[in-house]
């Protein structure tokens, strides 16, 4: 079967990918925010992930508010980079895990999950800025993708809880996929801010510290939370957050924090990263 070698959390926010191309990451304002995913990027080539699970939203570039699924996975032989309004960006398309992807939409349905599925699909900075994050920028990216969209734009978005049911059934897709590749998923969104209405400009540190430090022994805390909580505690857009529990979700009951870093403000958010593994027994 197809392995999970860890599950790791990231924001993605678009000032980042605006750093990157314009060559910023070493100055005074981003370099603090970078060295913090150096480890993580060493991560990646220490372990050499065969398939990357992206857990993220759209930013009304592929979808907008006139047709917004809930749920959405990619089955595409590749993915492009979306043009968000400032021209292409200089990126390799992204190359997608096809076979596995419609495994796991067979699984998600047979688990009463209804997924719109994307046999075309271009995807923004919500996936872009992770893997760049991760992998830097390659000629060829060395994993290939399953995108996974989630709403959290536009009311309803999803329950925490509905979020770690799909993290379980991610899992067992993942488990009963024969073959013997290895497989990083990544739940991206946040931390903690808003960017509109009258907390413009929310940022809640001492609550994207406490995710950082209890998403991984303590994801109960957070399944517990209703809707409104996270837009209370994170901020409107920090409620992006929920698709963190995908990723935590479909790892053990018992994980070690390898990683994290935080670094606020990034822009208007407060941006950071953990990285999250299975526990082995008796460690």
């Amino acid at each position: 079967m197809a392995e999970i070698i860890g599950g790791l959390g990231t924001s993605h926010v678009p000032s980042i990918a605006a750093a990157i191309d314009k060559g910023l990451a070493d100055t005074a304002e981003w370099k603090p925010f970078f060295d913090g995913y150096l480890p993580a990027r060493q991560w990646m080539l220490d372990h050499k992930p065969d398939i990357a699970v992206v857990i993220f939203n759209d930013h009304g570039n592929a979808f907008f508010l006139d047709k917004i699924p809930t749920l959405a996975v990619g089955v595409a032989d590749s993915y492009p980079p979306i043009d968000e309004g400032w021209g292409p960006r200089a990126l390799p398309d992204f190359a997608g895990a096809r076979d596995f992807s419609w495994h796991l939409v067979d699984q998600l349905v047979e688990n009463h999950f209804d997924p719109l599925v994307c046999r075309e699909l271009e995807v923004d900075h919500g996936l872009q800025v992770p893997m760049e994050l991760f992998f830097g920028r390659p000629e060829v990216w060395p994993v290939q993708v399953v995108p996974i969209l989630v709403n959290t734009i536009q009311y309803p978005i999803p329950t925490p809880q509905r979020m770690w049911d799909l993290g379980r059934v991610l899992r067992g897709a993942i488990e009963s996929w024969a073959t013997h590749e290895k497989v990083v998923i990544l739940g991206t969104g946040g931390l903690s801010h808003q960017l509109q209405g009258s907390r413009a400009g929310f940022i809640n540190r001492q609550a994207d510290r406490a995710w950082l430090a209890e998403i991984g022994p303590h994801p109960d805390k957070y399944l517990a939370m209703s809707r409104e909580d996270y837009v209370e505690v994170f901020g409107s857009e920090g409620a992006e957050l929920i698709m963190w529990l995908v990723m935590r979700g479909a790892l053990s009951e018992t994980v070690r924090t390898v990683h994290s870093h935080y670094c606020a403000p990034v822009s208007m958010t407060g941006a950071g990263m953990v990285i999250l593994e299975n526990a082995v027994a008796g460690s």
